[in-house]
C-alpha cells in the first residue's frame, strides 16, 4: 500500500498506510483522532523555479496527449526553413545513389562510414 501525506488541523502533517481507492478519504490523526484530509506536497525546486521554466513544464503538462506538429515537415529541396524550426541550413540534394541491386552509396561521403 502507498503512503499518503494527510495533515490535521492541530498537529500538523502525517503519513498514512492507504489503498488507492480510499486514498482521498480522510484519515484520523495519530495523536487527537480528529478527521485529516490528504495534502499533496511540492518539491522545494518546484515553487523556487524560474518563472519561465514552470511555464514551460505547464505547456509540456498540458500538451503532452496533444502535441503540436511543425509545418516545416514537408520541406522541399534546396529550400531555406522557416525561422521557427531552429536550423539555419539549406536542404541540398541526397549525395545517395541506388546500385542495381538496390545498395546504397554515397559517393562524396567518406568511405569508413557505413551506410543504414
Amino acid at each position: 500500500m502507498p503512503v499518503y501525506d494527510y495533515k490535521c488541523r492541530e498537529h500538523g502533517v502525517f503519513c498514512d498506510l492507504s489503498t488507492v481507492d480510499n486514498s482521498a478519504e480522510p484519515v484520523g490523526c495519530p495523536i487527537c483522532g480528529a478527521d485529516s484530509a490528504r495534502i499533496i506536497r511540492l518539491a522545494p525546486e518546484v515553487l523556487h523555479m524560474h518563472q519561465n521554466d514552470r511555464r514551460a513544464h505547464e505547456v509540456n503538462e498540458r500538451n503532452q496527449h496533444a502535441p503540436t506538429y511543425s509545418t516545416n515537415a514537408r520541406r522541399k529541396d534546396d529550400e531555406q526553413h522557416s525561422q521557427g524550426c531552429g536550423c539555419t541550413a539549406k536542404l541540398g540534394k541526397s549525395k545517395m545513389l541506388l546500385t542495381g541491386r538496390g545498395e546504397k552509396i554515397f559517393p562524396s561521403m567518406r568511405p569508413w562510414m557505413i551506410s543504414h
